[in-house]
């Protein structure tokens, strides 16, 4: 697989499932009413449906990041099983543990990385 042991394995997929789970509990409230605004406008003055349209659009912007990260985890965990976590999509070398420890779902190792933020 990598140049990790089944003990690093172990704890990064542990990271990786938790993040999964606490983005999943987070979206459970939205999926009853997934058409629902957090906030409802009422009869009010302008600046306070002007607060109320914000506070929608922040709520709906989180939503749709937290749908993002969650497709990234998945993706992540995948890896595991055929066997390519650890590895850059790039350029196929291991990905370091410090790095995974600080980022889990890591595609790239750092060389790679690094020439990507740079393009």
């Amino acid at each position: 697989m990598n140049g990790l042991d089944q003990g690093q394995l172990a704890l990064l997929k542990s990271i990786l499932q938790q993040r999964l789970d606490a983005l999943s509990g987070a979206a459970q409230p939205q999926a009853a009413g997934e058409h629902d605004l957090p906030v409802s406008e009422v009869e009010t003055s302008p600046a306070d449906k002007a607060t109320v349209r914000l506070l929608n659009d922040l709520a709906l912007g989180a939503a749709g990041h937290n749908a993002a990260q969650m497709q990234v985890l998945r993706r992540t965990l995948e890896k595991f099983d055929d066997q390519t976590y650890g590895l850059c999509e790039e350029c196929g070398s291991d990905i370091g543990f410090s790095r995974l420890q600080a980022r889990p779902e890591a595609r790239l190792c750092i060389t790679c990385q690094t020439r990507a933020e740079k393009r």
